[in-house]
């Protein structure tokens, strides 16, 4: 098995991952067009045998590193995938490494992503003679709402689609070195809505002469809740959350209009489409009950993350080769927040897996969550996550997904 020195070699490019991490942390990027990070990536992997795919509506990028094994039929083609963005958000970390853009910063973990992600590619390319088949190493920028993995699909730079595809995200309260996954759905369908409800305004003394938005407003509110708890079964978790509700301007003035806003969860295709149907319904109905008109906006988010038993069954496998049995956790429920990589699971069997990255030692559940400004990781950690993806490439050239006898 190559998978007995992977973790070694991944803590022989420790230094390089940190580094690298710490520099994309520097210099954070939002949405579609990360052109600083790409070029630290390419420079840290200029002396590698790559083929390069660039090009489309983002600077997404797509290596692919060619195995040369004599006389290996393998099983062709695998992806891994790291993503590159970062939030519009101000740290307050105090790291010394902190961004130095204000309103910006890697919240989430993608600046490590990136980096495991390259620590696998140097490995990899050291054991290109051995690989039987071929690894794609694809950097997405994008992640964060603006459907990066999507665009890269629809530009091309993901094709011939792999035969499968692997993804690792940090978790920053969860014990550290911990591998986690589950198969099945993994992360929820994220879609988003705006309902405008429209009245009449007038002088608040007078709202006998009005049509005033906000009661109706806040029926609607309470309407979708009541619409979860008695139209889905609480086995198959349904989310409908408002975020937002804004009317008014002065305190003795009754508005024309109130906006709604907030978010849906879903963990099927079914329960999306029903959802989406219903909450139209009940705002619209709900206003008209209250002698008011409502128009409905609903924004697709990403789809429902959705892993191959097969892929997880191999993830549970090379992590327990590389940290030890007692490394995985198998997650009994999935997660409600959401995942672009989910669009490389609609077409290719694969998985995502989390990895904790809580200081080593210290108790995890009272570490920052992801999308904290004081969020940090344990970088001890990194290398593991390189180790893990590369175990992964390497496990799945040389077996597919059947068990190795």
């Amino acid at each position: 098995m190559l998978t007995t020195d992977l973790l070694d070699a991944a803590q022989g490019e420790s230094a390089t991952i940190v580094a690298l991490r710490r520099a994309i942390h520097r210099e954070p990027e939002l949405g579609l067009q990360t052109p600083m990070t790409l070029a630290k990536v390419r420079d840290a992997l200029a002396d590698l045998p790559l083929t390069w795919k660039t090009g489309g509506k983002t600077t997404g990028a797509v290596a692919t590193l060619k195995g040369g094994k004599p006389g290996a039929t393998g099983h062709g083609r695998v992806l891994l995938r790291g993503d590159m963005d970062a939030l519009p958000m101000e740290e307050r970390t105090g790291l010394d490494f902190a961004s130095t853009i204000p309103g910006r910063m890697h919240a989430c973990g993608h600046d490590t992503h990136t980096a495991m992600l390259v620590g696998a590619a140097r490995i990899l390319a050291a054991r290109a003679g051995d690989l039987a088949g071929e690894v794609q190493f694809m950097f997405q920028p994008g992640e964060e709402g603006y459907h990066g993995a999507r665009h890269m699909l629809d530009d091309g730079l993901i094709d011939p689609l792999p035969d499968a595809a692997f993804a690792l995200h940090i978790m920053p309260n969860s014990p550290y070195g911990r591998i986690a996954g589950r198969a099945g759905p993994l992360m929820a369908a994220a879609d988003q809505f705006t309902i405008t409800v429209k009245g009449a305004g007038g002088h608040a003394s007078m709202p006998h002469d009005t049509r005033d938005p906000l009661p109706g407003s806040a029926a609607i509110v309470t309407a979708l809740q009541t619409m979860v708890t008695r139209r889905f079964s609480a086995a198959s978790p349904v989310i409908v959350t408002v975020t937002q509700f804004h009317v008014g301007t002065a305190h003795n003035v009754i508005a024309d209009e109130a906006v709604l806003g907030g978010t849906m969860r879903t963990l099927s295709a079914s329960h999306r489409a029903k959802v989406h149907q219903l909450l139209r319904e009940t705002a619209v109905l709900t206003a008209q009950a209250h002698g008011l008109e409502a128009e409905v906006e609903i924004t697709p988010g990403f789809p429902v993350t959705v892993c191959d038993g097969r892929a997880v069954v191999l993830g549970e496998r090379i992590s327990g080769e590389l940290f030890g049995e007692e490394a995985w956790h198998a997650l009994a429920d999935p997660i409600m927040g959401a995942e672009d990589f989910s669009y490389l699971l609609e077409k290719v069997s694969g998985a995502m897996f989390f990895l904790g990255v809580a200081a080593d030692g210290e108790d995890w559940k009272s570490c920052c969550a992801i999308h904290s400004p004081r969020m940090t990781v344990d970088e001890g950690a990194l290398p593991k996550g390189t180790a893990m993806l590369a175990g992964c490439a390497v496990e799945f050239l040389e077996n597919g997904f059947s068990t190795p006898g």
